[in-house]
């Protein structure tokens, strides 16, 4: 099976903090790979570097075949990418925001690609607001439209439903268990077990920039313990050590 990504030691130091320590994993294609963390455990950043956004201090790491750091604008036109702070242009309307988007991945069939994502996460009546006028949740909606609107292989999604009521987060889970199925692969790092529980093939623990454990969701717990407890016992025994 193809491995979509695989890191090797990956590091990320800002100056005497080190974010990321020498984390090694990988994802096969097809897979919904999810990474929990608590809140500063290094997720974002090794998003960020798994993106090309953010160079490596050491470590390797290839996306789709390619070396991030030697080839990061190679990387980020191939995949699907969701900051974890969502940011459209405050000057676009939503819509001039994806037809942007389109434009620049030179992609066909604009309109019918926009309505699809409009009429997805029910938001087509906020089209032509400002970006900076839109709601958080909407502004979510709309950084998650432009990063499936190439339809890529792969995503990278940071809090993919932290800022979505209920109703669009059920739209959104379905879709990305939809949109695996049919071969897609999504790399999402997350603190909202639930998530994980739901909806993860595959779940990796990071505390302190350090991969604690790494496995399928229904192993990792082990008989009569809930992935909270599992997740619990894990960070706060590693902080405790």
């Amino acid at each position: 099976m193809r491995q979509m990504i695989e890191a090797v030691d990956l590091t990320k130091d800002y100056g005497s903090v080190t974010a990321v320590n020498r984390v090694s994993f990988s994802v096969a294609e097809g897979e919904l790979f999810g990474l929990l963390g608590p809140n500063g455990s290094g997720k974002t950043t090794m998003i960020r570097m798994l993106t090309g956004q953010v160079r490596p201090t050491a470590g390797s790491a290839r996306v789709m075949g390619l070396d991030v750091a030697d080839d990061p604008i190679a990387v980020r036109r191939l995949v699907g990418i969701i900051p974890e702070q969502e940011t459209p242009p405050s000057f676009l309307t939503a819509e001039e925001y994806l037809h942007f988007v389109a434009r620049i991945r030179n992609l066909d069939a604009v309109e019918e690609r926009c309505d699809h994502w409009f009429d997805l996460l029910e938001f087509g009546e906020k089209r032509n607001v400002l970006c900076k006028d839109l709601s958080r949740g909407t502004r979510q909606k709309l950084m998650f439209a432009q990063a499936f609107l190439h339809r890529p292989r792969l995503a990278l999604i940071d809090e993919p439903l932290i800022n979505l009521d209920p109703i669009v987060q059920r739209t959104v889970k379905d879709f990305l268990e939809d949109y695996v199925q049919d071969g897609g692969t999504v790399f999402l790092s997350t603190h909202i077990l639930e998530i994980a529980a739901e909806i993860c093939d595959r779940i990796g623990v990071i505390h302190n920039g350090r991969l604690l454990s790494c496995g399928r969701t229904e192993d990792l717990a082990g008989s009569g313990r809930s992935l909270e407890r599992f997740f619990l016992d894990l960070v706060r025994g590693d902080a405790g050590a």
